[in-house]
């Protein structure tokens, strides 16, 4: 077994006061980060979107094995083959899997099977968790994939919204049909759709806040 080669790591540290501000502005500027369904269709150059998949993938992953594939979709056909297949699925959702609970939970966000978004939106990030890989041609285990893959869709929306853009964590389960649309090989699996975009001028987001620190957080102190 080869030995793992290191290399000198330098991380900038503050001290406590610097910390605790650089903390605090960070959780502001993220407060402001909202999903949207709707979104403008002026376009976003290429080139933000490779840097941000690159960003997301920064994430870590089990035995960095970074089990994703980001795929980037703006041709207009393959986004209307997404939209009329999804929207398939969603009406089933809407019409018989989805339990009344559900559907009461989502009322506040206006929603229903329709997804013009999935048009208008500019860019469509889909990204695939690859269940195993493949090393010198032959197949290879991936650790924690769902895991790792939820880091990395982590680290990409925050990506998105540092760059000035807007995003949503869209799931049109099943989502198999993703892997068909996009002729993706047999070992990934659909994980997550994310339209990227700007806003809409008109843009309006549900009036909600999120939970508190004593919500979300146990201190064993």
């Amino acid at each position: 077994m080869e030995a793992t080669s290191f290399i000198p790591y330098h991380k900038e540290s503050y001290e406590a006061p610097v910390m605790k501000r650089r903390a605090e502005t960070y959780h502001l500027w993220l407060e402001q980060r909202r999903s949207l369904r709707t979104f403008s269709d002026k376009p976003v150059p290429k080139e933000v979107i490779e840097k941000l998949i690159m960003a997301g993938s920064t994430a870590p992953s089990g035995a960095h094995k970074q089990p994703w594939t980001f795929c980037a979709v703006s041709d207009p056909e393959i986004k209307k083959k997404i939209r009329e297949a999804a929207e398939k699925e969603e009406y089933k959702n809407y019409h018989g899997r989805m339990s009344e609970e559900w559907l009461k939970d989502l009322e506040v966000f206006e929603t229903d099977w329709n997804k013009e978004f999935l048009e208008t939106a500019p860019w469509l990030i889909i990204l695939f968790k690859q269940n195993y890989g493949f090393e010198n041609g032959e197949k290879s285990k991936h650790y924690y994939v769902n895991e790792s893959v939820g880091l990395a869709a982590g680290f990409f929306l925050t990506a998105v919204h540092h760059a000035g853009l807007v995003s949503l964590t869209h799931t049109p389960s099943p989502m198999d049909f993703l892997g068909k649309v996009l002729n993706r090989p047999s070992n990934e699996r659909a994980f997550l759709l994310m339209p990227v975009g700007y806003p809409p001028e008109e843009a309006q987001v549900p009036d909600l806040s999120r939970k508190n620190l004593e919500e979300v957080a146990v201190f064993y102190s």
